[in-house]
């Protein structure tokens, strides 16, 4: 049986004190794909003021500080003024380069991320211990009763 929590390596992309309501652009946390060949990236948007321009899209590079960071093609996905509190996600499968992240455009008004994590899938090998940070508990076939 497949276990996501056990398949799956949980982080977080943009802190709820990096994506606070402003214009300027996040550059979200520089992750490690060594051992893995995808990742999952979730962006939760905030409030995002009438006339905002923003959009999110996911970069690679090959140091680990992400000076050399670089777009990746088609990967940009524009998020209109009246999407407060949708949903946005970038599927990357396999990237040419070790090291990736989310990077959020953000201009002209102000625009909140609430929440972004990437989920890093497809292990080399599992099962994967989560970071510091992240709590999951994996429950199969439980009765009814006091949670």
């Amino acid at each position: 049986m497949q276990n996501l929590a056990k398949n799956a390596l949980i982080s977080s992309a943009v802190t709820p004190t990096a994506g606070a309501a402003g214009t300027t652009d996040i550059e979200g946390t520089v992750i490690d794909m060594a051992g893995f060949e995808s990742v999952f990236t979730k962006v939760r948007m905030g409030a995002i003021t009438a006339n905002a321009v923003t959009s999110i899209k996911m970069q690679q590079g090959d140091e680990s500080d992400g000076s050399d960071m670089a777009d990746l093609t088609g990967t940009k996905i524009d998020i209109a003024d009246d999407d407060d509190g949708e949903i946005f996600g970038i599927d990357l499968v396999k990237p040419e380069k070790r090291y990736v992240r989310l990077y959020v455009d953000r201009a002209t008004a102000n625009a909140v991320v609430a929440d972004a994590d990437y989920t890093r899938y497809q292990p080399g090998k599992a099962p994967i211990t989560q970071g510091a940070g992240v709590t999951i508990e994996t429950h199969v076939s439980p009765i009814e009763g006091t949670a």
